[in-house]
């Protein structure tokens, strides 16, 4: 199951829990004055854990390879649509916010985005 490419563009490596290596497609966009980071799962081409459970890693490593203010960043997690038939695969957007604990990004809160917020932030067709 390859994910469509109108999702990412770029494939982003980071380096995960246990320092496992993964990758994930990212986007940036700007958006009310605000870098918007999002990071899509990839499934089968993600030879490392799930973005959700390295969500603050990975938000750390592309700050930091970017060079973006972390008080200037949305950060949007993407499940894209691979039109299977399992609902697990259905397309998801959650923006995810942290607490900002002795420089680390902690305590992840999601929120799903419906479709109409997604699609004022960047077009998906």
């Amino acid at each position: 199951m390859k994910v469509p490419e109108k999702y990412y563009d770029e494939i982003f490596d980071f380096v995960g829990q246990w320092e496992v290596r993964g990758r994930c497609g990212l986007k940036i966009a700007d958006y009310n004055k605000k870098k918007v980071i999002i990071v899509t799962e990839l499934y089968q081409e993600n030879t490392g854990t799930s973005i959700t459970y390295n969500s603050s890693l990975i938000l750390k490593q592309i700050i930091e390879k970017k060079g973006f203010d972390r008080n200037d960043i949305i950060y949007i997690e993407c499940n894209p649509n691979t039109n299977s038939v399992l609902s697990f695969y259905d397309e998801e957007f959650f923006e995810v916010s942290f607490d900002y604990i002795d420089n680390e990004f902690k305590n992840p809160k999601y929120r799903q985005l419906s479709f109409e917020e997604i699609k004022k932030i960047i077009p998906l067709n």
